[in-house]
């Protein structure tokens, strides 16, 4: 029969053992979760950056003649003058359509 003291420090070894693997897997699981965190991150700043590339992009062509132009025709239904408009009203229930010029 083994020892008192030899059977203490394989327990002891034992728990030192386990606590050692319990302490690496909970770092293992927090590591995973900041690769996660990271990831999510990564994505959202890409997304963020293709949105400030995409309203720079409207900041330049609304900066132009044409893009005044634009803005105008489709924000405030503004004309050029001399421009004719015609105002195209579609009636459901009868499917018919009138064309009329202001």
């Amino acid at each position: 029969m083994p020892r008192l003291r030899w059977m203490f420090i394989a327990a002891f070894a034992t728990l030192l053992f386990f606590i050692a693997a319990t302490v690496y897997c909970f770092e293992f699981q927090k590591l995973a979760r900041l690769k996660l965190a990271v990831t999510d991150g990564s994505a959202r700043l890409a997304e963020k950056e293709r949105s400030v590339i995409n309203y720079r992009e409207k900041v330049a062509f609304y900066r132009t003649e044409e893009g005044m132009a634009h803005l105008a025709r489709e924000q405030y239904n503004l004309v050029f003058p001399g421009e004719l408009v015609y105002v195209v009203k579609i009636d459901s229930s009868e499917n018919v359509v009138e064309v009329v010029r202001p």
